[in-house]
């Protein structure tokens, strides 16, 4: 049987076909593996792990420094999700107040670095004027740290040596040491050590 050149352009183009489809298809298998999940523009542009982070305001001076395990960045609207953060707010440039130490198991960061939303055991410490520890323990706390306040409209106790307070609500001045709790509160005295 003799072959002729249009039965071999035949056979070739068919093999090419065939080629191009089983390809396709293998391709189209292995689509899947080996991506993240969900949509593409939620990839963060940057990961950081294990860093320390110092932001500064508007004028060049600081507004806080952040230490943590990991942060991500969104690159769509410029937020930043950070594990396990420890916030250092430190007092407006003149004060003389004592810097806040704020720790939470969950952080979020506006663009603009003017807001801070913490979740999850959120601790917060500092020293009044005469040098004695405050502590704040919630589960959420929104920090505006340009503006050195503090608020939430989560259950809260605050701690002071001789009292403590349970309420709901808490506006606080950072700066100021003078934190107001809004509802529900209940105090409890307790006598010095001698």
């Amino acid at each position: 049987m003799k072959w002729s050149a249009m039965n071999w352009r035949a056979i070739g183009t068919l093999a090419l076909l065939c080629g191009a489809l089983l390809s396709g298809w293998m391709m189209w298998q292995q689509r899947d593996r080996g991506t993240a999940t969900g949509p593409i523009g939620k990839r963060p542009d940057y990961v950081l792990h294990d860093f320390q982070a110092t932001v500064l305001d508007e004028g060049g001076r600081e507004s806080f420094t952040v230490v943590a395990p990991k942060l991500e960045r969104d690159p769509d609207v410029r937020t930043m999700q950070i594990a396990t953060p420890e916030f250092q707010i430190p007092p407006r440039e003149g004060s003389q107040a004592s810097a806040w130490t704020i720790n939470s198991q969950s952080g979020w960061v506006s663009e603009k670095a003017d807001e801070v939303r913490l979740l999850g055991g959120v601790r917060a410490q500092s020293a009044n004027a005469d040098g004695k520890p405050i502590k704040i323990v919630t589960e959420e706390l929104n920090v505006f740290p340009d503006a050195r306040r503090a608020t939430t409209a989560s259950q809260v106790t605050l701690t002071q040596p001789g009292l403590i307070l349970n309420g709901r609500g808490l506006d606080a001045d950072l700066d100021a040491k003078r934190i107001t709790l809004k509802n529900d509160v209940k105090a409890r005295y307790e006598r010095a050590a001698p």
